[in-house]
């Protein structure tokens, strides 16, 4: 099993409501009005006058053999519009109840 926490701008809330129906994900926790800013190139997202954008973060657990399905759409909705932001982090999840 593997925990899978993707952060992304809300403006992708539907791409990624679509990728969790797309490969059947029914279970995830979802947090709102999130705050960042990306490593990189990203510019802050902090619900500011300044900064008016807001992120999400979305942390579901799946099988091994769905998260390079996972990671390649997160993947390719990033590259459609690399400055919106979403990024996807992946562990191992080694016992849960």
């Amino acid at each position: 099993m593997k925990a899978i926490m993707i952060i992304y701008n809300q403006a992708h809330t539907e791409r990624i409501e679509y990728l969790m129906d797309k490969l059947g994900i029914k279970g995830y926790t979802l947090w709102e009005n999130v705050r960042g800013r990306g490593s990189h190139t990203g510019v802050p997202h902090l619900d500011t006058h300044a900064w008016p954008e807001i992120n999400k973060s979305l942390l579901t657990i799946v099988e091994n053999d769905i998260v390079d399905e996972v990671l390649a759409t997160v993947s390719k909705i990033n590259s459609i519009n690399e400055e919106v932001g979403i990024r996807a982090f992946v562990w191992n999840v080694e016992k849960m109840v």
